[in-house]
């Protein structure tokens, strides 16, 4: 399968991977920034943006594998790569593979405790069909400070202060993606993250976490930082579960100080 993507920039090249949401469109409030400097491919993943589902089974390892072609396909080995949540998972994945250049990895899912998990998906699924009852409202609701904190408290720590165009793509791909679901009970029912020990990633890898993240929270920076021990930790202030809502300036430039 070829993903689709959207080429911008020049410079070394660093590749993007989203989360859940709205594909490559989920970097639009930092991608003119990273493209100042670097070539930026951003993928869609297979079931979210223009990529079409995968046929067969939907996992992480699955997905993971999909980049990992994409990769192959486009010659850009030992690049660097990005990835927020979801998408942070796959790139450590690559990583923990052997594949690919440095790494930043933000608020990455799969170093959940048991509990956590438990929390995790029994109030984001329900989150999930909120925004999808209330699609045709979304523009309306999110237009309004109440009704972006309302909806995204879980998010963000202060969805009050971002823009409709900021948080609506994301948003409203969790209603429409079609993979939504399955990449949810991926996460949700796969495997954890495995990690790679001292020495084996093939270039740095740093972690980007939000101080107020609500969904991957932040005491599953230890955990990560366990498993990938040749990692540097990066805290963001006053943000949650996406830093490029919440600090885009800040998380721009950690991912440019920390790939080449």
């Amino acid at each position: 399968m070829t993903l689709n993507h959207v080429r911008r920039g020049s410079g070394s090249p660093l590749l993007l991977v989203h989360g859940l949401g709205a594909g490559w469109r989920s970097w639009a409030p930092i991608i003119d920034e990273l493209a100042e400097r670097r070539e930026v491919i951003a993928v869609d993943l297979p079931g979210f943006g223009e990529t079409p589902p995968l046929t067969g089974e939907v996992s992480i390892a699955t997905l993971t594998d999909s980049v990992a072609d994409f990769v192959r396909e486009q010659g850009l080995d030992g690049v660097a790569t990005a990835g927020q949540s979801m998408g942070g998972r796959i790139v450590l994945e690559l990583a923990r593979r052997g594949l690919g250049g440095d790494t930043v990895a933000l608020d990455p899912g799969g170093f959940w405790s048991d509990r956590e998990l438990l929390v995790f998906g029994a109030t984001l699924r329900p989150s999930i069909a909120l925004v999808g009852a209330l699609r045709r409202r979304l523009p309306l609701l999110l237009g309004s400070r109440v009704g972006r904190t309302l909806l995204l408290a879980q998010l963000s720590a202060r969805p009050w202060a971002l823009s409709p165009q900021t948080v609506l793509p994301d948003v409203s791909g969790l209603a429409d993606a079609a993979a939504t679901g399955a990449a949810m009970d991926a996460l949700t029912k796969g495997p954890k993250q495995q990690g790679a020990p001292a020495g084996t990633v093939p270039g740095r890898v740093t972690l980007g976490w939000g101080r107020r993240d609500l969904v991957t929270v932040p005491s599953q920076a230890a955990r990560a930082l366990e498993l990938f021990p040749d990692a540097e930790l990066h805290w963001f202030e006053r943000c949650g579960h996406f830093p490029q809502w919440d600090a885009p300036r800040e998380a721009a430039q950690l991912i440019l100080d920390r790939t080449d």
